[in-house]
């Protein structure tokens, strides 16, 4: 298999701290999306990564669908319930830590690819709010649990930690970690695991 992505992207970084922990080895191609010579289209219509080649040439998307896919692999290290709530609440999780990215991705594009006189403050804005409403809602929900859902690293942990990994690299200025304790001691934890040091974004 083939993953299709980027060292930087914080939802390649999701899929491949999943494979990582499965032990499924894969072969990483770099594509940036932005690059007027970029294939990805080829693969994924939508022009996002990552993007997952399997062995037959099918083409897998987004990163939630990567991530399912890989976990149904292998049943060593299950990162997401088989069904029913607890399923449902480890996919919440990935799906507030992947909002908290999609508004920090459109918040940073808006301030550095659109010309001055054309970007929108409102919309940073808005966009950042979003981000600071997810964390103080991952915050709250974490409490002074070891784990963002039940007694072992999930799915939720690994979407929640490439989060935080990713406004500590686009935006060092939120002071997340000593606004919410907690979040900063799962992340320092997380961190510790191979997977994640072994992914963490190559300086700007």
């Amino acid at each position: 298999m083939k993953l299709i992505g980027s060292l930087t992207s914080p939802y390649v970084r999701k899929v491949r701290i999943v494979l990582l922990e499965k032990k499924i080895e894969v072969d990483l191609e770099l594509e940036n999306v932005w690059a007027a010579d970029s294939k990805i289209a080829q693969n994924n219509p939508l022009g996002k990564i990552p993007c997952l080649l399997l062995d037959d040439g099918e083409a897998i998307y987004d990163s939630r669908v990567i991530a399912e896919y890989a976990d149904s692999l292998s049943p060593v290290g299950k990162l997401i319930p088989e069904g029913g709530r607890e399923r449902a609440s480890v996919k919440t999780w990935e799906a507030l830590a992947d909002g908290i990215e999609d508004a920090g991705i459109l918040a940073r594009l808006e301030a550095t690819l659109r010309p001055a006189e054309q970007q929108s403050p409102v919309w940073i804005e808005r966009q950042m709010g979003k981000v600071n409403q997810g964390l103080a809602q991952m915050s709250q929900q974490l409490g002074e649990s070891a784990w963002c859902h039940g007694n072992q690293m999930s799915l939720a942990d690994i979407a929640v930690g490439c989060s935080l990994g990713y406004l500590l690299f686009r935006f060092p200025n939120i002071t997340w970690q000593t606004q919410y304790a907690n979040l900063d001691r799962l992340y320092q934890k997380l961190m510790q695991r191979p997977s994640f040091a072994e992914t963490v974004p190559p300086a700007a």
